[in-house]
């Protein structure tokens, strides 16, 4: 039951050894792999136990204002440097997140950032993946929020909210925005990764004119705003008041559910999980959607309670890498491709906005998933009964989209690496669904990639092939609806290699190279049985306000459509990531059945040839092939 609690006179605040006041987030002792769902624990003696202080006045803080009964504190602080946001946010491992003043520092720097008007007595949203530090993280945060004037926080039950749901709390609640508490799909722990980001009114990731005033905030920062106020009770869902402010814990799930079942049919797709003919598997990998599986996918669609693994949020992921991919979703590809295979699988990440898809014995690419949904979505699935408004895929993604997009009559773009970059296009009316090869895949119903999204999607696809097959029939399968596709449009090939924490200058230097490789690279230039149409480092005008985007990866395309590209990836927390992308088109039907890595060998050496990425990283082999 909702309750509300009136709270006018703020508790002292603890001393420091040396007299000083500290801000400083309370918990308890911390037990391995907790689950964040089911134990009602106490906020009020964590931190203490185990580090310094994460906020920290370096002189006394002086009382800036007092507004209806709140203590509002200007904490003395100052720049600390390496707080520029990536490709989706800030993330550093937890220890970074853990040094005094460094959230709080770049929170504030976020407030300075923002017209009052996009904050000031308004609605924020907070949620995250659960991951470990978030329940600190969240009282630091809305401490700052109540201190620089916004006048409530909606926030998940237990500090939990999916990156997609906070997208889509934001947009139905009409909130001013909201803070997500994620690194995604990087491990979660004591040693591992944490993470920050902020999105808009529309839901969509703060845009890089926001990220970059944030990150030039930080290098001039001077006081943390700081409200003298206790700690929220985040284990119960109720409104507690401070004053003017107020913080509101919800069920994470509810509004998620309701906007699903408003794009999805939700009992064309009970009827064939409830088929006995049908059988279902869901890796939640001890993630966010943990929170979300069991009410949609058991309790609404009718799926047997044992189809969904690993479905309890842990803060460390259960000592597991929250990246469904072929290689951290083993548990998963091992049952797929084992004896007796369910006819179909998914997973997700860390916080819900990726997603892998499997068949029986049958891997889905990303690049090939996005194609499949835009070319079905119009018959499958009731939010898309007018047909797609447009389709846009990021820059590394395969082409197979743009066929589809061309076949559809369908406005296409090509973006750079980030989601942000499609946000635009949705509010501008020119964009429905969209994908990245990294494993997500989304539509204009909310403004995040969306990982349970894209597994009901497909889920609404293979129920509405088989509605009418009668018990006994042999059913549409996976394999089935991505032959048929192929056989239509033609396969496009495509592989990535990820090299995760090379050494810095290394992959720096290799980039520089590749750049100066392309800028004297001409057209009809041979590298082995390829011929070169171009070469560049991908630029990006947004066809709606004009920006630019520069140096998004290099890339170079032959003659027969086959495309290398290299990056450096902007989501990891230490060292570099570089990745390599193949692609390589095949209109010849009879080999569409080769293996990926066979069909692509030729052009994954010429890549590596190219860029020397051994001379510059010294390695030799990837961390991870997709």
């Amino acid at each position: 039951m909702a309750f509300s609690l009136q709270l006018n006179s703020p508790p002292l605040l603890p001393r420091s050894p040396c007299g000083k006041k500290l801000f400083q987030p309370s918990g308890i002792t911390r037990r391995s792999s907790p689950s964040l769902l089911s134990s009602p624990r106490s906020l009020f003696t964590r931190q203490t136990l185990r580090t310094h202080s994460i906020v920290r006045a370096s002189s006394s803080p002086a009382a800036i204002a007092e507004p209806d009964g709140i203590k509002i504190n200007s904490v003395p602080s100052s720049p600390i440097e390496g707080q520029k946001t990536g490709t989706s946010g800030l993330r550093k491992k937890v220890k970074v997140f853990m040094q005094e003043n460094y959230l709080a520092n770049w929170i504030q720097a976020l407030f300075n950032s923002l017209p009052p008007e996009d904050y000031k007595n308004g609605l924020l949203v907070l949620g995250g993946d659960g991951r470990y530090f978030n329940k600190e993280a969240a009282q630091i945060i809305i401490k700052i929020a109540a201190g620089n004037g916004v006048g409530k926080i909606l926030v998940g039950k237990d500090g939990i909210m999916s990156t997609p749901a906070v997208s889509a709390v934001i947009r139905k609640r009409k909130a001013n925005g909201g803070f997500i508490m994620s690194a995604s799909h990087n491990p979660g722990g004591p040693e591992y990764d944490w993470g920050i980001k902020f999105n808009y009114s529309s839901g969509q990731p703060a845009p890089e004119s926001i990220t970059d005033k944030i990150y030039g905030n930080t290098l001039s920062i001077s006081e943390v705003k700081m409200a003298e106020i206790h700690d929220v009770d985040l284990s119960k869902t109720g409104i507690t008041k401070y004053g003017f402010f107020s913080v509101e814990v919800v069920d994470p799930v509810s509004d998620y559910i309701e906007l699903m079942e408003s794009v999805f049919d939700f009992q064309l797709i009970k009827n064939l999980l409830s088929r006995p003919d049908f059988r279902f598997a869901f890796d939640a990998m001890h993630a966010v959607t943990g929170a979300y599986a069991k009410p949609i996918f058991v309790d609404k669609l009718g799926a047997s309670p044992d189809s969904i693994s690993n479905g309890v949020p842990l803060e460390d992921f259960g000592h597991g890498h929250p990246d469904p991919n072929l290689t951290y979703a083993k548990d998963l590809v091992n049952i797929m491709y084992g004896d007796n295979a369910p006819d179909f699988g998914a997973a997700s990440d860390g916080d819900g906005d990726r997603n892998m898809i499997l068949g029986k014995g049958f891997f889905v690419t990303p690049s090939d998933s996005v194609a499949v949904i835009a070319a079905n979505a119009q018959a499958a699935i009731p939010y898309f009964h007018s047909g797609p408004k447009g389709l846009a895929r990021s820059m590394p993604t395969s082409g197979s989209l743009d066929r589809v997009a061309e076949k559809l009559n369908l406005s296409f773009f090509e973006v750079p690496t980030g989601w942000k970059f499609f946000g635009n296009l949705m509010d501008a009316g020119k964009l429905s669904i969209c994908g990245e090869e990294s494993f997500g895949t989304g539509s204009d119903h909310i403004r995040e990639k969306d990982g349970i999204w894209a597994v009901l999607a497909w889920l609404s696809i293979l129920a509405f092939r088989n509605k009418d097959k009668k018990p006994g029939e042999k059913l549409v399968s996976v394999s089935d609806i991505m032959k048929e596709h192929w056989a239509t449009y033609g396969r496009n090939f495509f592989s990535r290699y990820d090299y995760e924490e090379c050494e810095s200058d290394g992959a720096n230097k290799m980039i520089d190279y590749l750049r100066d490789l392309v800028s004297n690279s001409k057209a009809g230039k041979k590298y082995g049985s390829y011929t070169l149409q171009f070469a560049d480092d991908f630029t990006y005008t947004d066809p709606v306000d004009g920006s630019v985007a520069s140096k998004q990866g290099v890339r170079f395309v032959f003659t027969d459509g086959s495309r290398i590209i290299y990056r450096l990836s902007g989501t990891g927390s230490a060292g570099a990531t570089i990745r390599i992308y193949v692609e390589q088109f095949e209109p010849d039907v009879s080999k569409h059945d080769l293996d990926a890595q066979i069909a692509l060998k030729p052009l994954i050496d010429l890549a590596l040839s190219i860029s020397k990425l051994k001379d510059f990283t010294g390695r030799e082999k990837p961390t991870v092939i997709t």
